[in-house]
């Protein structure tokens, strides 16, 4: 089972001659731990195990519930034994909702406990229980491995959306990755309008922290105060 201490957020770095710098710095500063490494997922070797809690991570944060009851109701399905695909499919449909109780995921308790029961027995079907075998399948292209996510139940475009971003940092072919929502507050601080623009700042290999911190800020309503700080530096 993956060790759940939530892991320090990475150093990063930006450009130190982009009038942006200072406002990526303060994102980072402040928002800049990805929601993989706030649960403890050790995406680095891209290991089976760590991709199916980073898929069921973002089932559950694509739902219309904030962002800590999904992170606290992944903890609960983690602590619960319920890791890997095969873990998860050998858990009864009740221990899942048990276990999203536990974290107070309790609006889509029912459905996101069908849900998941799915999502482990598609990947033991068809990926043999390794999301590796999804990204070769897809020929390791971006497009079509953001559809194939949408294969799962429950993860739709924006869960597809939320792996992505945080599987950049192991799948180097997604990157430059930025979601919609991200670019959209990214445009509102003034650093671009593309996952491309964005990449420029940080470097493509950072840009899952950059993303998480701009998602982030704005789910705090800290925009101003990272505005306010970035313009006094």
């Amino acid at each position: 089972m993956t060790d759940r201490a939530a892991s320090p957020a990475p150093a990063t770095s930006t450009s130190a001659e982009s009038p942006a710098g200072p406002t990526v710095e303060r994102l980072l500063q402040r928002h800049g731990r990805t929601f993989a490494d706030e649960l403890g997922i050790d995406l680095r070797g891209g290991g089976p195990e760590a991709l199916f809690e980073l898929l069921t991570a973002s089932l559950l944060m694509s739902a219309r519930i904030s962002s800590d009851i999904a992170l606290a109701a992944a903890r609960a399905l983690y602590d619960h034994g319920c890791s890997g695909a095969q873990e998860m499919f050998d858990t009864s449909w009740q221990e899942r909702v048990d276990a999203l109780g536990e974290g107070s995921y309790v609006r889509y308790d029912e459905s996101t406990a069908t849900y998941l029961g799915e999502t482990a027995q598609l990947t033991l079907d068809r990926y043999d229980g390794d999301l590796n075998q999804l990204r070769d399948t897809a020929d390791r292209d971006p497009e079509r491995i953001h559809r194939r996510l949408q294969d799962f139940k429950g993860i739709g475009r924006l869960g597809a959306d939320i792996f992505c971003r945080e599987a950049q940092h192991v799948w180097e072919e997604l990157r430059p990755f930025a979601d919609a929502k991200a670019i959209e507050v990214a445009e509102q601080l003034g650093l671009g309008a593309s996952a491309e623009e964005l990449a420029e700042l940080v470097g493509d290999h950072d840009l899952s922290q950059l993303t998480a911190a701009l998602i982030r800020a704005e789910r705090a309503d800290d925009l101003d105060q990272v505005r306010a700080t970035s313009e006094g530096e």
